[in-house]
């Protein structure tokens, strides 16, 4: 019996147990008397509308969340084991994103494909995803850091792809938006029908695949000794996983991280076996999400908040991959060549920049005058320029504006953290600014608009404390705080859904923003922030002899005047105000902040001065240039410039780690 319970596991396994028995006891207990409770789950009156509530939706609904959960559990284990990564898992290498937005995009445009079978339509997403992390890990032999960068990029990048099909077609999918943040809502019996037969399948085919999986475990000489197909092997057991993820999704959403903490807490307990945690992960994660499940709907009996199961056990499991991170031995990954480190100087950067700020100028000019309108292209007259200049120029101004804050925002954190793959985004400075903005707007209903930037500031410069606070003990290691970052990053999807799923009017007013709209910019809003943009590059010049000297370390930099920890603190609240203020404009995505230095960097501006200058000049130009091409590429229907500069600055991160 300990071979097969751990003693371990025992204890904790117990409690989960009867937290989950209790809970759901306590729930049932408010739908029926207990007298009725046999009758209601097995032979259910149906003149009884509450005894038909507990046959048809609750039971199914407990039985759903059992299954969905231990079907992750054992996805989760399969990755780790294939991958010999413990931060694998369906959430982090874009699986489950890749079958979600599969599914949305057959829903739209070819909804007979799903009478081919749903799981397979998620499938096809999933596999083509996680096709996607391996290509660009490839070169570094699926190095586990590099997997899981590219995993977590492309989460982002395909929500971002999600949030512009979500902003076209809002009717047809208005019904995905719980559905896809993880509902367990069942009203029959079909969902457990579905999942329980492949998920007996899969289990089947894990249990033959443990022994020749456990091998995985040795080096891939010493597998490759024993007569195993390395490549066979892997295909098989990623392909299982995928499966499984699949059908997953295709029933419930998605559920956040429930693959990740099962086989990690699994392998926290003790056990180490391979064929025991293919046993005990799925068990764990079965209890796990139904205990979830459980303790959200008993909470909405005191606080009537709509809060998607899976976007829940997101927030939980992303402090658990923070919690994580610090723990994992890294080896380098940063850039070779990719990053632009080694470029030759400008001769005359000077003269650079004045031609960089003439074709700013012109690009300015061009979206004011040129466009499409009622009667198409057209040369524009000076009545129509004028009647077009009210509306224009402003979005036109915050656009320019929001990317010299960005770029500014981004410059800064690559070069304190001697890190090219910073950013405002990736490093979830963005992501905190969005969560201060829903948590003002929701907690606290009656502050005026004008108020909310500040809880958008404050949750900035928290998730840059956060950051600061889970590195600082590894001297902050370039690979650990960018894969912090993207953690952190990753906490605002769920925040995102459980605002958009309760249909909050306030919230609702920010769903353009969250793309990253210059829509509803006024005059007034678009100079301030022109204004502000001018006074915080000058600020930044002010601090350019530290970003000169705090890339060559703390010794040097110590040695020659600078005082770290306040050089330090001054730049951390730099970027939170630069980082929140474009926020506000741009949206929490946009990428501008990674590749408008980078752009600086390889024309050769080197110097902090030149850099700082040449990266707002190509973030103004960069997002001037998306909000104009987001407005004809679909006239009369428009892309949001924040999610125009999130598709060219996502497929940039792509190709620098696919040149690691």
């Amino acid at each position: 019996m300990n071979q097969i319970l751990p003693a371990s596991l025992l204890r904790p396994g117990l409690a989960l147990l009867l937290l989950t028995l209790t809970l759901a006891g306590w729930d049932l207990a408010h739908q029926l008397p207990d007298s009725l409770w046999w009758q209601s789950l097995f032979s259910p009156q149906l003149d009884d509308a509450r005894q038909a509530l507990v046959h048809f939706s609750w039971l199914p609904r407990l039985a759903v969340c059992l299954l969905a959960g231990a079907s992750l559990g054992l996805a989760g284990t399969l990755l780790q084991q294939v991958l010999r990564n413990p931060l694998a898992s369906p959430t982090t290498l874009g699986v489950s994103s890749g079958a979600q937005l599969a599914l949305m995009v057959v829903t739209l445009f070819a909804p007979s494909w799903l009478l081919v079978g749903r799981e397979w339509i998620a499938m096809a997403g999933g596999s083509l995803a996680m096709g996607l992390v391996f290509a660009l890990a490839w070169r570094r032999q699926l190095n586990p850091v590099v997997i899981v960068f590219a995993g977590l990029v492309i989460n982002l990048y395909l929500a971002a792809v999600s949030l512009g099909l979500l902003l076209f077609f809002q009717e047809e999918l208005k019904g995905l938006l719980v559905w896809g943040s993880g509902s367990l809502a069942q009203t029959s019996w079909s969902g457990v029908g579905y999942l329980l037969p492949r998920l007996l399948v899969s289990a089947v085919l894990a249990a033959l695949l443990a022994r020749p999986l456990a091998v995985l475990e040795l080096d891939d000489a010493s597998a490759r000794s024993l007569g195993v197909s390395l490549k066979h092997l892997r295909l098989a057991g990623l392909a299982l996983a995928v499966f499984l993820t699949a059908c997953v999704v295709s029933v419930v959403g998605i559920i956040g991280f429930v693959g990740l903490a099962a086989p990690v807490l699994v392998r926290m307990l003790g056990v180490r076996r391979l064929g025991l945690r293919l046993l005990w992960a799925p068990v764990l994660g079965a209890l796990l999400l139904a205990a979830t499940d459980l303790l959200l709907q008993s909470l909405t009996r005191f606080w009537p908040v709509l809060i998607p199961t899976g976007a829940m056990t997101a927030l939980l499991g992303a402090p658990l991959l923070l919690w994580l991170i610090p723990r994992l031995t890294f080896k380098s990954v940063t850039p070779r060549g990719a990053s632009g480190l080694t470029v030759a100087r400008h001769p005359a950067p000077g003269r650079f920049l004045a031609l960089l700020g003439m074709g700013l100028l012109l690009a300015m000019l061009a979206s004011l005058l040129f466009g499409q309108g009622m009667h198409g292209w057209s040369w524009p007259s000076w009545l129509r320029w004028e009647a077009q200049l009210e509306w224009r120029l402003p979005r036109t101004l915050a656009a320019g504006a929001a990317g010299v804050l960005l770029a500014l925002a981004g410059t800064l954190l690559q070069r304190v953290s001697n890190n090219p793959m910073a950013s405002p985004e990736l490093l979830g400075v963005s992501g905190g600014t969005f969560m201060g903005v829903i948590a003002t707007a929701l907690l606290l209903p009656t502050l005026p608009l004008a108020m909310i930037p500040l809880g958008g500031v404050l949750g900035a410069f928290g998730s840059l404390l956060l950051l600061v606070v889970i590195n600082r003990k590894n001297g902050f290691q370039p690979e650990r705080l960018l894969l912090t970052g993207i953690a952190i990053a990753a906490l605002f999807e769920p925040l995102q859904a459980i605002a958009l799923a309760n249909g909050n009017l306030r919230v609702q007013q920010l769903l353009s923003w969250m793309s990253g709209s210059t829509y509803y910019v006024t005059q007034p809003v678009a100079l301030a922030l022109a204004v502000l943009a001018v006074v915080m590059l000058g600020i930044c010049l002010l601090v350019s002899r530290w970003l000169d000297l705090m890339p060559m370390g703390p010794a040097v930099a110590t040695a020659l005047g600078v005082r770290l920890s306040r050089a330090q603190l001054v730049i951390l609240l730099l970027v939170a105000v630069l980082t929140a203020s474009a926020t506000m404009v741009i949206g929490p995505l946009s990428f501008a902040g990674l590749l408008a230095p980078h752009m600086a960097r390889l024309m050769g501006l080197v110097r902090a001065r030149w850099h700082l200058l040449g990266a707002a000049g190509c973030g103004a130009l960069l997002m001037v240039s998306a909000d104009w091409v987001g407005q004809q590429i679909l006239f009369p229907q428009e892309v949001p410039v924040g999610l125009v500069s999130t598709l060219l600055g996502g497929a940039y991160f792509m190709w620098c780690l696919r040149r690691l």
